[in-house]
């Protein structure tokens, strides 16, 4: 009886120390569901931001055969309308560079940000493996502890 007593707590100790992993379990997905969600913001955001970009390239593109054309009516009218629409082209190429050093920073960016999220999901894939294991392996515990009680009595 008293060997029963002894096996019965280890069982009940099991079974608590299976739910608290189980609790684990359940933790441990949440905070990926957390982490997935940031991800997908974070790609919702930089999408946004690429699509601001492509809409601001195109507004410069517009711009610059616009200055053309000015330049080509400023060369018939004078020397000096010349000038000032060269110096025009001239910050509309300044700020389309500008816009395509964002553009590639933005990718970087980008790519750090999927790197590290790929890294941490990575990581609470790993620790979920490595719980999923220790709960088998429990559960394992819990089943020869149970046939050896079965066979025992």
């Amino acid at each position: 009886q008293e060997e029963k007593k002894q096996l019965t707590l280890k069982v009940e100790e099991l079974e608590r120390k299976l739910e608290s992993t189980g609790a684990q379990n359940i933790e441990f997905l949440q905070v990926i569901a957390k982490r997935e969600e940031s991800i997908h913001q974070c790609q919702l955001r930089l999408e946004e931001k690429s699509r601001e970009c492509s809409s601001l390239a195109r507004q410069l593109e517009m711009a610059i055969e616009d200055a053309k054309r000015q330049v080509e009516q400023a060369r018939e009218r004078a020397v000096s309308r010349e000038r000032a629409a060269q110096s025009k082209m001239l910050d509309l190429e300044t700020q389309l560079s500008r816009n395509k050093t964002d553009l590639n920073q933005l990718r970087r960016s980008k790519e750090d940000a999927e790197r590290r999220y790929e890294s941490r999901l990575q990581d609470l894939r790993d620790r979920l493996e490595q719980s999923e294991s220790t709960n088998r392996s429990m559960q394992n515990y819990v089943q020869f502890l149970k046939s050896s009680y079965d066979n025992v009595f």
